[in-house]
């Protein structure tokens, strides 16, 4: 059942203007990034790593939650249109199906983004002339990124699913990510769902270790998948099924 969902999830992303945002929205923090290395070149010493710092310090707190947030959003629009939810929540499918399936979508969506972005600061330091060797911690950074980004597609289906409004959780989502900086500054990074995808990328602190453990940072971003998963199948067994 859940593939049957799955099928029709991936149907919607087929000529969809989602994948216009894919491919530009991640050159955008990659351009501006670049651009702040270039400037900043006697201050930034650590050639890959500093220009990392550049990248995420656009990407994570700004393009990224706001670009997950478009994913999720596009992913509940058809079904909150002409009242479609009645149709959705009376198909033979467990609500928990409906869930995971946009849950798996979005979370692969995640992953190719972070791909990308991964392809893009390669391409970037290329550019600046960058001659040390790419480090060889990216595939962890784009990893750790993932999962945390995969927390927030949760949480931004969650809002998706209550607010029925496709530009409302894209803003709360961009907000969630500016607040993220905040918490990540004061230390509690690892206990805020929209700090999670940069505290993974290490984008402060790319050449050390994370500023927590991988076991707490994987066990919160667990707990976290689990509450909004639960909440979103209780939201759509109270609610959808009743107001459509």
């Amino acid at each position: 059942m859940l593939f049957r969902t799955l099928r029709a999830e991936q149907m919607k992303l087929r000529h969809s203007p989602v994948w216009l945002a894919f491919f530009i929205l991640p050159i955008l923090p990659a351009f501006m990034g670049t651009f702040n290395y270039l400037q900043n070149l006697d201050l930034l010493q650590t050639e890959w790593y500093s220009l990392w710092t550049q990248h995420t310090l656009f990407s994570c707190y700004f393009f990224l939650p706001a670009l997950i947030g478009v994913y999720c959003s596009y992913l509940c629009r058809l079904e909150h249109l002409n009242h479609n939810w009645n149709s959705t929540m009376t198909a033979p499918v467990p609500i928990s199906c409906i869930y995971l399936a946009k849950l798996l979508i979005a979370s692969s969506m995640v992953l190719l983004t972070q791909v990308w972005i991964g392809v893009l600061f390669i391409i970037s330091g290329k550019l600046t002339g960058l001659t040390a060797p790419i480090p060889p911690e990216l595939p962890e950074w784009l990893l750790f990124g993932t999962i945390g980004g995969i927390v927030i597609c949760a949480l931004q289906l969650c809002i998706s699913l209550v607010i029925r409004s496709f530009a409302v959780p894209v803003g709360l989502a961009l907000i969630g990510g500016i607040s993220g900086l905040a918490a990540l500054a004061k230390g509690y990074g690892v206990w805020f769902p929209y700090s999670l995808m940069s505290l993974g990328m290490r984008a402060n602190h790319p050449g050390g270790a994370m500023q927590c453990s991988v076991v707490q940072f994987s066990l919160n971003c667990l707990l976290y998948l689990v509450v909004f998963c639960l909440f979103a199948v209780l939201w759509l067994e109270k609610r959808d099924v009743k107001t459509g």
